[in-house]
């Protein structure tokens, strides 16, 4: 399998999209709920002012993410998926279609999560992206990091995707946590 050598594109998560409205079966798959279930265990505070997430997809995530913030800014670079998101009007979040890192949204966040997303990123877009967060962090937040561990064709794997971002942030959050690493990894990024 060779592995693409770009940033991947709004357009290829578009067509993924538009083909089949959850491509990764983010409503149905066991391994999607076991895995949001463990990223709302990961949470290290019990209720946060303001969130971001990145790649927010069709808002699965996002509507487990809601109970536990305030207000949430949910992007993703597909409008057909934030369109899809938007369906299940969850009064407490904002969704808006983005492409990272030119499209990072302003504001300050008490968390941010970056679920399966990284990977589609070169190294030099990550490192930005890592930046962007580490500056729309408000003091005492914290970050929640997951990728798949296995076999894709995306710049990065989810292990160097993984290790790049702990580089990226490792000054500014030196608190990481690794709370799994086997079929996925999570972690969670925050200052002392």
């Amino acid at each position: 399998m060779s592995r693409k050598t770009g940033t991947l594109p709004p357009e290829y998560f578009e067509e993924k999209y538009r083909a089949d409205i959850d491509p990764w079966q983010f409503r149905t798959s066991n391994y999607e709920h076991e895995k949001y279930v463990a990223t709302i265990s990961a949470l290290g505070q019990s209720r946060y002012i303001s969130a971001l997430e990145i790649g927010c997809s069709i808002g699965v995530l996002t509507e487990l993410l809601a109970k536990r913030c305030d207000t949430i800014m949910a992007i993703d670079a597909s409008a057909t998926a934030i369109a899809a998101a938007r369906d299940a009007n969850i009064r407490n979040v904002t969704f808006e279609v983005g492409t990272l890192p030119r499209d990072f949204p302003a504001g300050q966040y008490s968390l941010i999560v970056l679920s399966e997303v990284l990977y589609y990123f070169v190294e030099a877009d990550l490192w930005t992206i890592a930046a962007h967060c580490t500056d729309a962090l408000l003091p005492g937040g914290e970050i929640i990091v997951c990728h798949w561990l296995g076999e894709t064709n995306y710049p990065l794997t989810g292990r160097a995707a993984s290790e790049q971002f702990a580089r990226a942030v490792a000054t500014r959050l030196p608190q990481r946590v690794l709370l799994r690493d086997d079929v996925y990894r999570l972690e969670r990024f925050s200052a002392p």
